[in-house]
Parts: structure tokens; sequence; C-alpha cells
């Protein structure tokens, strides 16, 4: 199947449904529903400089001192003609006052001030008025926005406790195979550490979901199956490790078979991650991915987690490639789109470059911690020159929804 097809039939999905969250709690969360204001911002007319509220009409003075009103003044009085009161910035205007002289802009002379500067140029002028932010009920955020954490002050200032956000994705792992050893265990003879647990969780929770690592299960069908259906009646997602392929000992699919799953489609038109899987399971999306690291890491990077993005609520859930230049030619591509694991250059002149490293077996850690971009060769794409422009995933902006 190919890869935006493949993509379409997975996210072709409602996201969760909303729930109420503390506004602290809200941060990365995508909104369920338009948030408006409570409150208006800047509730008053409040200076904009520490200096001295008055009439602009009595300049350039002098103007008798009245009195000091300070940023939180519940009553901040009011001027009358040829009177000025010492402010400083945030605090509300006096009653009377239409502009602020700036403090270096003015002479105090005994109990009166006198303009020695240029002075404010208008009525108006060194002023916030109110609601010049925003006032009670005007649209503060929409639907379908991530709460960043720009927008929590935003949200915060606008009187909001709460707000409603779509609920986090809970994704079940299952690492299939007799070989594999937990971390931290020194493996036996044939067997090898499973490190692809810890990898996709960390990349899963960057993306907003709840992750729970259900250990790992040997080839046996019946433990195969049991840990899918158990994980499958608590997850929203059931993301199975390994054991995708055709190989004899590749049970994934007949355990799917047993519990009566749905399978929606099998294998993709990529490179590496071939053996992917996906369809449903008692209630749960399920997405079989293969045991090689790359492979796991690129299937989640173009289908876990932007499958996880659109539950969550967020419309622009697939990632999307940016150009930059190849440092070496490129050979000719085959009938799968190929993602091989490069380095990314910048140059002086803000522009990338990228370089794909000379090995791409998927089985290759080293390479993959290494990676900072994957090179995106189309399928049956001609062999390009150094310098070709070519499109490119950044991995840290995978990583964190970009």
């Amino acid at each position: 199947m190919p890869l935006e097809a493949a993509q379409d039939a997975l996210l072709a999905t409602s996201p969760l449904p909303p729930e109420t969250v503390a506004l602290g709690e809200a941060a990365g969360r995508i909104l369920a529903r338009d948030v408006s204001a409570r409150l208006t911002q800047p509730p008053a007319d409040v200076s904009a400089m520490d200096g001295y509220a008055l009439r602009h009409a009595d300049l350039p003075g002098p103007c008798r001192l009245a009195g000091e009103v300070a940023a939180g003044a519940a009553d901040p009085g009011r001027i009358a003609d040829g009177e000025a009161m010492r402010i400083f910035t945030g605090a509300p205007l006096p009653e009377g006052a239409d502009c602020v002289a700036i403090q270096e802009d003015v002479r105090v002379q005994g109990a009166a001030i006198l303009l020695a500067g240029d002075g404010p140029a208008h009525p108006g002028a060194n002023v916030r008025p109110a609601g010049q932010d925003f006032r009670a009920g005007d649209l503060l955020a929409r639907a379908g926005e991530r709460v960043t954490a720009s927008r929590l002050g935003l949200l915060a200032a606008g009187g909001l406790a709460e707000v409603a956000v779509h609920r986090r994705p809970r994704v079940a792992l299952v690492a299939t195979g007799s070989e594999l050893v937990p971390p931290g265990a020194r493996p036996g003879r044939g067997q090898i550490v499973a490190g692809n647990g810890l990898m996709l969780a960390r990349m899963l929770r960057l993306a907003g979901a709840d992750v729970t690592d259900r250990g790992l299960v040997p080839d046996r069908l019946p433990a195969v199956a049991d840990a899918i259906d158990a994980a499958a009646r608590q997850a929203d997602i059931v993301v199975t490790i390994g054991g995708a392929s055709v190989g004899d000992h590749d049970l994934v699919r007949p355990a799917l078979a047993r519990l009566g799953a749905r399978l929606d489609f099998w294998r993709l038109a990529i490179r590496p991650g071939k053996p992917l899987l996906a369809g449903e399971v008692a209630g749960a999306r399920l997405l079989g991915l293969p045991g090689n690291p790359a492979s796991a890491f690129v299937c989640a990077i173009l289908l876990l987690l932007p499958l996880v993005r659109r539950l969550a609520g967020d419309p622009q859930a697939v990632p999307q490639t940016v150009p930059a230049a190849s440092r070496v030619a490129l050979g000719p591509n085959g009938p799968r789109r190929d993602f091989q694991r490069a380095r990314l250059l910048r140059r002086a002149d803000g522009g990338l470059e990228v370089e794909p490293f000379a090995r791409q077996d998927s089985s290759l850690l080293q390479l993959l911690a290494a990676a900072d971009a994957l090179l995106v060769r189309p399928e049956q794409a001609p062999a390009v020159p150094a310098g070709t422009s070519v499109p490119v995933l950044l991995l840290d902006a995978c990583a964190a929804g970009g």
C-alpha cells in the first residue's frame, strides 16, 4: 500500500472526547472548544511607562504634583487642571489625565514638574487603553489549537482557570520475541536487549500519549494473543513490536486472527518498515511495527505518532518535509519510498544541507541515534547530482509535533 493511502486510512477517525482540566494541566494539549475571555485586558487605562500622568493641554507646565499612583492601586484618584501625578508602569491612570510624560523628559521643581524634553506628542501617548489587548467576550483561542506556553499566559490573563481539551490517547506497547531480554539484563546466547519499547514510549509521550509498556511476550501464539487482548481492553491504541512479518515465529497476524481482529492493511511501499500492519482489535486501534529499530522508528514517525496526534485533536497530524540540498550524489530509487537516516547541516545563509549515512541497515542503532533527519527518496526517483534539493523530515520537529 502507498504511504499516503495508509495514512489516509489510519487517520480517518475522530479525536477522542473532550475533558475539562485545570489550565496548568493543559500545556501541550489540543483545545476541544473555542475559548473566550472572561476579563478585559488591561482592565483600565494604564501607564505604559514610569513618569507623570497629566493633561496634554497643560504642557509644558509647570504642573503641581498632586500625589502618586502605583501598579495595583484600587483608586488612582483624579487630577484637576494644572496638576500631575507621579505614576509607574502598569498603574491605572488617574481620572482627568490623558497622557504620561516619561520621567526622562521631566524636571522636578519643588512641588511641581516642568517639561524638559520632547514630552508626549499627543493625548493618549504612553498610555495603554482599557481593552487594548482584548475585552471580555473576545475569542482568545480556537478549538484545534495547541495550548502553547504563550497561549497559557493569554488564557490565564483572560480569566480562565480551566479549559476543555481532548483526552490523551492511551497507548499500550506489546513487544514480542523469545530472543528479547529487558534493558539492564545480561542477554544469554542468541538473545538481545529490547530497546524499542523505551524508544517508542519516549516518542509517544512527547506526542501527548499516556503509555503503558506491557513487557516482553515470548513467541507462543496463546501468549501473544492473550497479551494483545489484555492490552486492547485498556488502551485506545495497541502497538505490537516485532512479529509482523511472514516467518514461522511471526505470530502477530495469527494472534489477531484468533482474536477476530479486523486487518485494514499489511505491508507498505516504504523502506524501512515494509511489514507494518494496521487494524482494530477489541475496539482498540492496532499498529504492528517491525522489530528492527530503524523500521520501528520510521513507522512511528510516519504513522503511529500521526495517529496519536489525530486522536488528541491535532488537525495537522502528518509530518511535513522541508527542502535541503544533498551534499552527495544520490542513486536511483526503486518502487518503495526510501527514508534514509541522515545528518543535517545548516549553512551560514540559513539554508539546509543533508547527508545520508553510507550504511542504511535497519538494525543499526548507532546510525539511528546519530540521525537528525530522514532524507526522503520518492518511488522510482532518478539519480541526482550533489547539490540537488531533496525533501527531508526533521526528526526533532516530527517528535515534537511540528
